[in-house]
């Protein structure tokens, strides 16, 4: 990691001087102890108010998320406030490895089929009630449940025993338990090596049943019915604004919660962010303005490093010309991703020749990309010339010679980071082609789900893993996984992924999934643009957050000083 991160700073240093930015961090106080009645279940909350001494921060990671129901999010804004409400049975720990969270002690049986978990004692929800192991059957039940159409479903709980029966609407089918209140039992169809990893996964969250059932889907648009479980508590939603986060006493650690409060200010717009943490209304901004980034290096406040995430681009399959093969790969190798990572995201992403980028873990050992391709790069960056050339020649043989006869293309994305920018650079590259690209620039509540419902044509998309695991990623282009938003379907790469979900051998499992990245390579099933690296502007008056590979800022433990 550190390697990739100088490198990465001495591609903006090549462009830049050092530039100083202040900052400073938010202290507000309120009063802890007194609780306030939910009127919609009739349980005791904590309530949030004012004195001294307390301590809020305040941090600017997106904006208004589509959604903060564990089941229904698929995007990191909104994952990241998720985290900080809630907890899994697991958790991730700051050394990326899995840890207890609701549940102290877990086992395997000798088969790799039975998965028992044991939680803590007196595990409390934020209204005060008890939280059991009944409370985990009925949110993984409700994670499958086909009227609540959780995009993960298929890739969390995919294979447990009596998930294909329980998507169908028989949910008693799915095969989890609570032989007591304090054991959570989960058999699965199959081993899986990673199903740790799952259960510290925020779409397995427990979520309180007497809550959804009063309320619908509105539980979780409302302080007043987020009832959740993790060290914090939603205390106040402003749309456009906040949402702010009070720590939750009823939370098994409360004792190790340093901060009052944590608050996510919700904006859209990077100079309104970068503006907002240089008067020390936040002291954190993930939307840095990319035209402040040359200024920034060398600057101690300015963090960059690598997740394991790609950038890219989802044709929409099924509409014409995306449904011909040669025009997705004329299309991908008409874009020159050195210029696009080193120029204009400023080198603070990395050219993306595969779908796989550093970092993620290879059943058989060792790292899936280097191991993948018999050790090449599926794309050459590094020869965009003859990339081109190929590309033109590609869109000829599909029947469109210098782009005659295709339509104009419409390119859906949000303005904000370098997305907006790269559309224009999409523009200019695709009419090398003959293509003709349009443009259009959707805020960002309504981009999800207009790409996931395929309301577009062609879009831009990006995944950030969950877990290390590369099924992680490839589960997204299954074709019946509800986060296929390129709507890609191909038998072959279906069944390598059903291979590598049944394979116990190590090193079989891991030729299926190379297998299965050759296939969506080989199809331009989508089109990798470059390799994420997250980078941010930190007060260095916060202290004990860390941020992991996944894209997550943990600021669970975190704390202000002066």
């Amino acid at each position: 990691m550190k390697k990739r991160f100088l490198a990465v700073m001495m591609a903006v240093s090549m462009v830049a001087g050092l530039a100083a930015c202040g900052s400073s961090n938010n202290t507000t106080t309120k009063e802890e102890g007194t609780t306030s009645t939910d009127s919609t279940t009739g349980t005791e909350k904590p309530a949030d108010s004012t004195t001294t001494g307390g301590k809020e921060l305040a941090v600017q990671i997106g904006p208004n998320p589509e959604t903060i129901d564990p089941a229904l999010n698929s995007a990191v804004d909104g994952g990241n406030m998720i985290l900080h409400s809630f907890e899994c049975l697991l958790v991730v720990d700051q050394d990326g490895k899995i840890a207890p969270g609701q549940a102290e002690t877990w086992e395997t049986s000798e088969d790799g089929l039975t998965w028992t978990f044991h939680l803590r004692d007196g595990l409390k929800w934020s209204d005060g009630s008890d939280l059991t192991a009944n409370d985990f059957v009925y949110s993984w039940k409700r994670v499958c449940d086909p009227l609540v159409a959780a995009p993960y479903a298929e890739t969390v709980l995919g294979m447990v025993k009596g998930y294909e029966e329980a998507v169908g609407g028989n949910l008693d089918a799915l095969a989890v338990s609570a032989p007591d209140d304090k054991t959570f039992v989960v058999e699965l169809s199959a081993p899986c090596t990673f199903f740790d990893s799952l259960a510290a996964f925020a779409t397995l969250s427990p979520v309180q049943q007497a809550t959804i059932e009063a309320n619908g889907d509105a539980w979780a648009t409302a302080p007043e019915t987020y009832v959740s479980n993790g060290p914090f508590y939603v205390s106040e939603w402003v749309a456009g604004s906040h949402i702010k986060m009070s720590k939750n006493p009823n939370y098994w650690n409360a004792d190790a919660v340093k901060l009052d409060a944590l608050k996510f200010v919700l904006m859209e717009d990077s100079n309104a962010a970068y503006s907002a943490y240089q008067t020390g209304e936040v002291s954190l901004i993930k939307d840095v303005p990319t035209e402040e980034i040359p200024s920034l290096a060398g600057n101690e406040e300015f963090h960059v490093e690598p997740i394991i995430g790609t950038y890219y681009v989802s044709l929409n399959i099924e509409k014409a010309p995306f449904d011909n093969a040669n025009v997705r790969k004329a299309l991908s190798l008409a874009i020159d991703r050195e210029y696009v990572a080193g120029t204009l995201m400023q080198g603070t992403y990395t050219p993306a020749g595969n779908l796989f980028g550093p970092g993620w873990s290879d059943p058989a050992g060792g790292d899936f990309k280097e191991n993948a391709n018999g050790g090449k790069e599926y794309i050459d960056t590094t020869n965009f010339e003859a990339d081109l050339e190929q590309a033109k020649q590609l869109l000829a043989d599909a029947g469109y010679p210098n782009g005659e006869g295709l339509p104009t293309i419409s390119y859906s994305t949000n303005d904000t980071a370098y997305h907006k920018v790269v559309a224009e650079y999409l523009q200019q590259a695709w009419a090398e082609l003959g293509v003709n690209l349009e443009v259009n620039i959707l805020e960002w509540s309504s981009f999800t789900p207009t790409r996931r419902n395929g309301d577009y044509e062609a879009a831009r998309n990006g995944w950030v893993g969950d877990y290390s695991d590369p099924s992680n990623m490839l589960d997204v282009f299954y074709s019946s996984n509800g986060n296929n938003d390129g709507n890609y379907v191909s038998a072959e790469f279906d069944a390598a992924l059903d291979k590598a979900r049944t394979a116990l051998d190590p090193a079989e499992r891991s030729a299926a999934l190379h297998t299965a990245e050759d296939t969506i390579m080989n199809d331009a099933g989508c089109i990798p643009i470059a390799f994420y690296n997250d980078f941010w502007l930190q007060s260095p008056k916060i202290t004990g957050m860390w941020h992991s590979a996944y894209g997550y800022w943990h600021f669970n433990y975190a704390d202000i000083t002066e």
